[in-house]
């Protein structure tokens, strides 16, 4: 994780974030619904994708929110994107897991997605957000 984060602006094009603490790190690692994969190349990382399973009420079906997938600027158009959701794919048949959602507000992403078999969902709508850091309860 330390070198996915070394060099985050690369993967991401977005400025790098703080590193985590080692603690932070050992409870993100082992969240069984925090689903995280990389890519290497010579014993460096060249992409990552990273995952949630949901648990849903009522015993319904648990679905995976695609939360973030990154490849390294060199390394792009060359199947390590693909190759990365091919694993969560898997993954999620491993799992009996068969719904997958994710959020895209970049049309190259969304190209990529489409590519990958993603479709936009009419139904669903868009993602809606509230921040209620730094106000009072």
């Amino acid at each position: 994780m330390a070198l996915l984060a070394h060099d985050e602006t690369d993967f991401t094009g977005e400025d790098p974030s703080p590193p985590l603490a080692p603690a932070d790190a050992r409870a993100y690692l082992s969240d069984s619904a925090v689903w995280h994969w990389h890519a290497e190349t010579d014993g460096q990382p060249i992409g990552f994708l990273m995952a949630y399973v949901h648990r849903q009420r009522h015993n319904e079906a648990r679905h995976v929110m695609f939360d973030e997938i990154g490849v390294r600027a060199g390394w792009r158009r060359r199947g390590v994107g693909r190759a990365l959701v091919d694993a969560l794919h898997a993954q999620m048949r491993a799992e009996g897991i068969q719904e997958v959602w994710v959020l895209s507000d970049n049309p190259e992403a969304g190209a990529f997605y489409e590519a990958c078999g993603y479709a936009v969902d009419e139904v669903q709508g868009v993602m809606l957000s509230h921040s209620v850091a730094d106000r009072e309860a």
